[in-house]
């Protein structure tokens, strides 16, 4: 991600502080933390926090990384002890091998870190995945189709003699989100 991806995404929550902060965290996540067998995550592109603050809650010490300060900022202003951010541009990011017993990355897509999102993960740690696919009721177009999962695609992105899937499933986005989106999630758990 270059400049111009901090840029977008600091006008971003300029523009609309709060971002999402103030809703609930994803409907899938309070089933997924419970396969979880440790206490260290990571939330990936985490934007103002609404699932960091929702791990740290649940007994998570998190480390909440994104690409813009001001989504950061947001985040920090809630003081809670459990969450430690970082600024972070994911293209030249050096994730740490078997560190973290459960990532989350909501509402993001970069298919090249998938892999080193699983290399971070220790072993049994879990990796959930939500974000956005293609489909003919999508209320919204992409700003870069590149963003959107095929149908069934995040099932594809794993090997599984490293990895058991625990869950998969494609819906349409919680109601509070703006547009009418199809969505695919999953969770799988590191062998």
């Amino acid at each position: 991600m270059a400049v111009e991806d901090k840029e977008k995404w600091n006008k971003k929550y300029e523009n609309t502080p709060e971002l999402l902060s103030n809703r609930a965290q994803s409907n899938k996540l309070s089933n997924v933390i419970k396969h979880a067998k440790g206490i260290e995550a990571l939330d990936v592109a985490c934007g103002s926090g609404r699932n960091s603050i929702y791990l740290a809650n649940n007994d998570f010490k998190v480390t909440s990384i994104d690409i813009s300060e001001v989504a950061l900022d947001t985040l920090n202003k809630k003081n809670n002890p459990n969450i430690n951010t970082k600024l972070v541009d994911l293209d030249t990011y050096s994730f740490d091998e078997n560190r973290y017993d459960l990532i989350i990355m909501v509402n993001f897509l970069d298919r090249e870190v998938i892999p080193k999102l699983t290399n971070s993960l220790k072993k049994d740690g879990i990796l959930f995945i939500e974000t956005y696919m293609f489909h003919d009721e999508n209320e919204k177009s992409p700003s870069n189709p590149d963003f959107l999962l095929k149908e069934g695609e995040l099932k594809t992105l794993f090997n599984e003699k490293e990895v058991e899937i625990l869950e998969y499933d494609e819906f349409f986005n919680e109601s509070y989100e703006l547009y009418k989106m199809r969505k695919q999630s999953i969770a799988i758990r590191k062998k």
